[in-house]
């Protein structure tokens, strides 16, 4: 599968643009590169993830895009904390960090599970 066919990606990097298209104008340069990053890092990792050859990379890159979840989430509390970001726009972007999390879990799960049968294949001998 391409990472351009998942959910988690489209969603990820829509997440991503509606983020860079709100920050755009603003004057705090470290709280908006900040967020911006954090943001761009998790349709990054999740890209990277599929471009790798192994399950257990491919894993890997996907926990860092979950970690990015989180601190996203993380950034957009304190967003709205100082009033950078109204509160329902940051209840939405909160919710979908949440939302990617659990998709990011799920994909993960699957590698998980396909290295472990792809390492009892290769114990028996079979491709």
């Amino acid at each position: 599968m391409k990472f351009e066919d998942l959910n988690a990606w489209k969603r990820a990097a829509r997440l991503c643009a509606d983020i860079y298209r709100s920050f755009q104008g603003s004057r705090d340069f470290g709280f908006r590169d900040q967020i911006t990053r954090s943001s761009l890092s998790i349709a990054s990792n999740i890209a990277e993830g599929y471009e790798r050859d192994s399950m257990k990379e491919k894993s890997r890159f996907l926990s860092y895009a979950k970690g990015s979840c989180g601190e996203l989430r993380t950034q957009i509390y304190i967003g709205m904390e100082i009033g950078y970001i109204g509160k329902e726009q940051g209840k939405q972007w909160a919710e979908e960090t949440r939302e990617l999390s659990r998709m990011l879990y799920a994909l993960m799960k699957g590698a998980r599970e396909q290295d472990i049968k792809g390492q009892g294949n290769q114990d028996r001998g079979t491709p």
